[in-house]
């Protein structure tokens, strides 16, 4: 089997537990233990600020430890236990704690499978690889989701629990049986795979100083902070509104994730020839409307449309954004710590989101809550607008090369 067949069988097992029960947490506390909207949003932030620790230290980690597949492997390990831990946990304590051996796994993961992919197939193929990668996840979830969608009305909420722990174990065979000759750990940092010696490794603060990278950091911070929490309080809304909340939940899910796979593929094979910045802003801009509308509609195959949104946005930034990280730190030594800490700061947006969700549906209500989650999400397409994300020019400055070469050819 190609090595690049095993990172499709990794993502596709790893896209269902990265995010530990994800979207089904709220669910899960509002119907097993009658947890509150704003309950379940606090506990939802403390973890996220919990695991912002760890983000940079694990991408440090990734970098410095050339053993990316036992990384993947306690990363899912990480991850498995405490889901589990979570199923007969009550208490807040029980949960918080449950809740952060997971995300902590989640967290590892991505700059994990990050530098495993780089070293497999290189920088130039990063892009397609990327967008197979995550096409190949947002199938994972799917198939989660279908299996959890038709399992509750035989098993119950519980359900998410074991199809989770079945998928983990997968994604760890998967790991495991990668071959480890394919993997090089120059080609993974931008370094010359035939030169002798260890290069220097750019300054930390060099990295992460670099001002597209701090923007870009920004933007997507308030993005997370709008689009975060925005499907949890929506299944928190259904529990409150309508019949069967978890199905529904495993249906938008499952629509999102559907729509995500196209999206996956057609981003990667677009980000060299269009840009990055480009998809970013498509991305972007679709996020307030899907705000709007999940305050606005309260039918729940209404709903859908909302999700449908969330595929298109959520499948870009998946693919866009480590492609953008590695264009920024190539070479540096530093992409997946400039990785992490890009999502720690980040997760600042993802860890608050659920809050403040929950804080504005005891202010406002339904309605008022989502469009509040809509305002940081316009926030962060005017920071998009501006910035030159990637290194490739903008229409300007190429309008100005174009010039400058006719001046000099006449």
């Amino acid at each position: 089997m190609a090595p690049t067949a095993h990172l499709a069988l990794i993502n596709l097992f790893i896209g269902d537990i990265q995010g530990g029960l994800g979207p089904f947490l709220g669910t899960w506390l509002a119907e097993a233990a009658s947890w509150s909207p704003a309950r379940v949003g606090f506990v939802i932030t403390l973890v996220g600020f919990g695991t912002l620790l760890l983000s940079g230290p694990f991408g440090a980690l990734v970098d410095r430890l050339p053993h990316p597949r036992l990384l993947v492997v306690l990363a899912c390990a990480g991850i498995l236990a405490g889901t589990l831990l979570l199923l007969p946990a009550r208490s807040f304590p029980a949960v918080l704690v449950a809740q952060l051996l997971a995300a902590a796994g989640g967290t590892l993961l991505l700059p994990a499978v990050s530098a495993l992919t780089l070293g497999i197939v290189g920088k130039d193929r990063f892009p397609k690889q990327q967008g197979r990668n995550q096409a190949f996840n947002h199938v994972g979830i799917l198939i989660a989701a279908g299996g959890i969608s038709l399992g509750t009305g035989y098993f119950g909420p519980a359900i998410a629990f074991w199809v989770l722990g079945g998928m983990a174990v997968a994604a760890i065979a998967a790991t495991l049986t990668t071959p480890a000759s394919a993997w090089n750990r120059r080609r993974a940092v931008g370094w010359k795979e035939d030169e002798e010696g260890e290069p220097e490794r750019s300054g930390i603060r060099q990295v992460l100083g670099n001002r597209r990278l701090l923007v870009l950091t920004m933007a997507l911070t308030l993005f997370n902070l709008g689009s975060g929490g925005m499907l949890s309080l929506l299944g928190q809304k259904l529990v409150a509104t309508a019949a069967d909340a978890t199905t529904w939940t495993a249906r938008y899910v499952m629509v999102a994730q559907l729509v995500m796979v196209p999206v996956a593929l057609f981003a990667g094979s677009l980000a060299d020839r269009r840009g990055r910045r480009q998809l970013l802003l498509v991305a972007f801009a679709v996020l307030p409307v899907r705000a709007v509308l999940s305050g606005l509609i309260d039918d729940p195959a209404w709903l859908i449309t909302a999700e449908i949104l969330d595929g298109v946005a959520s499948g870009i930034v998946g693919v866009a954004v480590p492609v953008i990280v590695a264009d920024l730190t190539w070479g540096s030594g530093r992409t997946q710590t400039a990785l992490g800490s890009v999502n720690a700061v980040q997760g600042v947006g993802g860890a608050l989101s659920g809050w403040y969700g929950g804080l504005s549906y005891g202010l406002f209500g339904w309605t008022g809550s989502f469009l509040a989650l809509g305002v940081p999400a316009l926030a962060a397409l005017a920071l998009v607008i501006w910035l030159d994300a990637t290194p490739e020019p903008g229409r300007r400055r190429r309008r100005q090369e174009q010039r400058s070469t006719a001046i000099q050819g006449a």
